[in-house]
C-alpha cells in the first residue's frame, strides 16, 4: 500500500537522522579514493605485488557497485533502519581487518567484503531521504546528500596524505582504514536512538526477494565493471570480451522484471518507473556520464602531482580542496533551488563544470606555481559540480515512491560507480599513453580532454531533458513533484 500526503506525519528527530547516516556515507564514500594515496606505503608495508594492490584499490568499488541495487531493495523490503546497521557494522567490522591484515591476500579479501557491506549501507541514505523527508525538506536533504558525495570524492586524497602523513609511510596505509572503526561505532549508537523503526514485510525472504533479477542485474554490471578493474593493469586483457554481454544481460533482466510484475510479484526493481516516472531513466544515465568525467578527475591529478611534481600525497590533496569547496556549498543552495529551477540547475552546473575542466587543460601546463593557477579552474568546476549531483538526484528520485525508494536510490548509486570505473580507466589510459611522448602536464591535458567530453555528453542528456519538460509542463507548474 503507498503512502498518501496525508499520511505523512514528519518525524521530530528527523534532521538529526541525516546527519547521521551522511556521515556514514562520506565515510563509505571516502574509501572509494582515500586508498589511492595508500598505494606506496600498502606495496611497501605488505611487499604487496602490483596485482594485489590493484584489487586493494578497484575491488571495493568492484563488489560495492555488485549490490547496490539489492542492497536498496533490502531496506525497502526489511526496513531502512535495520540494514542501516547491518551494514555499518559489517563495514567497521572490514575496516577493523583490512587496517589489521598481517597479508596482502587478507587485506584484499577485506576490501571485498568491505564493498560489499558499503553497497548495503549507502542505498540506505536516499531511501531514508524519500521516507523521512517530502516537499521542498526533500530538495534540502538531496542537498546535503549531494554535498557529501561531492567533498567525499575530492576529500578522499586529502584525508588520506593527513593520515599517511600523521603515521608515517610504513603504517599510514593502516590509518586509512582503522579511522572508520570510532566513527562507525559511535555511528552506530546514534543511528540506534536516530533513525525510526519501520515494520518489516511478512515473509519477505520466501515471496519479494528477487534472485532471478539479482543474478542478472549483477552479471551485467559484472560485465561492465570487472573488465575495467582488470584493465586498470593490464590494459590489453582478454575479459574486455565480457563488455558486450552487458547490455545482453541488463535487456535480460528488463524482460524478466516485467514478467515478474505481470505475476503480481514484487521486483528487484520496478522497470516500469522508466516510463512512470519523469527524468528517472535520464537522470540514471546523467549520472553514469557525468561521474565518468567527474570521478577520473582524481585519479589523474594525484599522478600528475605527485609522480609529475613531486607534491607529498598531503600537497596534492590540498592542491584538489578549491573543487571541494566550491561543490559544499552549490550543494547545498541547489538543493533549496531545484523545485523551483528544476533542470536548469544542471544545465547550469554542467556548463560551469566544462569551464573549469578547460581551465584546467590550459592552466596545467604553467610551469611554476602549478597548485596556484588552476585552483581557480577547479572551484569553478566544483561550483559547477555541486549544481549536478545534488539536484540530479533530486530529479531522478523525485517521482518515485517512498516505497520503492531504496531499490530506485541503488540503481542510481550503481550508475554513478559504473561511471566512476569506467572514467578512471579511460582517463588514467590516456594520461599514461600520452605520457610515453609527451611530458606530464600534456599527459594530464589529453586525460582532461576526455573529462570534458564525458561531462559534454551529460550536458546534451541534460539539455534534451530540459526542452521535453518546457514542451510538457505548464509555464506555472512546479518542475520537481514530490511522490508521496
Amino acid at each position: 500500500m503507498t503512502e498518501t500526503a496525508s499520511d505523512y506525519v514528519p518525524d521530530p528527530r528527523r534532521w538529526h537522522a541525516l546527519a547521521v547516516t551522511l556521515v556514514v556515507g562520506f565515510m563509505s564514500l571516502l574509501d572509494v579514493t582515500i586508498v589511492n594515496v595508500a598505494i606506496p606505503s600498502i606495496q611497501s608495508g605488505l611487499e604487496a605485488s602490483p596485482q594485489s594492490v590493484q584489487w586493494v584499490v578497484s575491488g571495493y568499488a568492484l563488489t560495492f557497485g555488485l549490490v547496490l541495487v539489492a542492497g536498496g531493495r533490502l531496506g525497502d523490503l526489511l526496513g531502512r533502519r535495520r540494514m542501516f546497521l547491518i551494514g555499518l557494522t559489517g563495514f567497521t567490522l572490514t575496516s577493523a581487518v583490512a587496517g589489521a591484515a598481517p597479508t596482502q591476500e587478507l587485506l584484499v579479501a577485506a576490501r571485498l567484503l568491505q564493498g560489499v557491506a558499503a553497497g548495503m549501507l549507502t542505498p540506505q541514505n536516499t531511501g531514508l531521504i524519500q521516507e523521512l523527508f517530502r516537499g521542498d525538506e526533500r530538495g534540502r536533504a538531496f542537498g546535503w546528500f549531494g554535498t557529501t558525495v561531492g567533498v567525499s570524492a575530492a576529500a578522499g586524497p586529502v584525508v588520506g596524505g593527513l593520515l599517511i602523513g600523521l603515521f608515517g609511510p610504513e603504517h599510514g596505509w593502516r590509518a586509512v582504514f582503522l579511522v572508520n572503526v570510532p566513527i562507525g561505532i559511535g555511528a552506530m549508537v546514534l543511528a540506534a536512538r536516530l533513525i525510526p523503526r519501520t515494520r518489516p514485510r511478512r515473509g519477505v525472504l520466501r515471496r519479494e526477494i528477487d534472485p532471478v533479477g539479482v543474478l542478472l542485474l549483477g552479471s551485467a554490471v559484472l560485465c561492465v565493471l570487472f573488465p575495467v578493474v582488470r584493465a586498470m593493469s593490464t590494459p590489453t586483457t582478454a575479459w574486455w570480451l565480457l563488455v558486450p554481454l552487458a547490455p545482453v544481460a541488463a535487456l535480460l533482466f528488463a524482460r524478466w522484471e516485467s514478467r515478474v510484475i505481470a505475476r503480481g510479484r514484487n521486483p528487484l526493481l520496478d522497470v516500469r518507473l522508466v516510463r512512470t516516472a519523469p527524468g528517472f531513466a535520464t537522470g540514471i544515465a546523467l549520472q553514469t556520464v557525468y561521474f565518468a568525467g567527474f570521478s577520473g578527475l582524481w585519479l589523474v591529478l594525484a599522478l600528475f602531482f605527485q609522480d609529475g611534481l613531486g607534491y607529498t600525497p598531503l600537497e596534492s590533496g590540498l592542491a584538489v580542496t578549491p573543487f571541494a569547496i566550491g561543490s559544499a556549498v552549490t550543494a547545498v543552495l541547489a538543493g533549496r533551488l531545484v523545485g523551483r529551477w528544476g533542470r536548469r540547475l544542471t544545465v547550469g552546473g554542467l556548463l560551469l563544470v566544462t569551464a573549469g575542466f578547460v581551465g584546467l587543460a590550459l592552466t596545467i601546463t604553467v610551469p611554476e606555481r602549478t597548485a596556484l593557477w588552476t585552483a581557480l579552474p577547479l572551484l569553478v568546476g566544483g561550483i559547477g559540480s555541486g549544481a549536478v549531483i545534488s539536484p540530479n538526484v533530486t530529479m531522478t528520485l523525485g517521482n518515485v515512491p517512498p516505497h520503492m525508494g531504496g531499490a530506485a536510490g541503488g540503481a542510481i548509486q550503481t550508475g554513478a560507480r559504473v561511471g566512476s570505473a569506467i572514467g578512471a580507466a579511460v582517463l588514467a589510459a590516456a594520461f599514461r599513453i600520452t605520457l610515453h611522448d609527451s611530458e606530464y602536464a600534456e599527459a594530464a591535458r589529453a586525460a582532461f580532454l576526455c573529462a570534458i567530453g564525458f561531462v559534454l555528453v551529460a550536458l546534451a542528456l541534460a539539455s534534451v531533458e530540459l526542452r521535453q519538460q518546457r514542451r510538457h509542463t505548464p509555464a506555472n507548474a512546479q518542475e520537481v513533484p514530490a511522490a508521496d
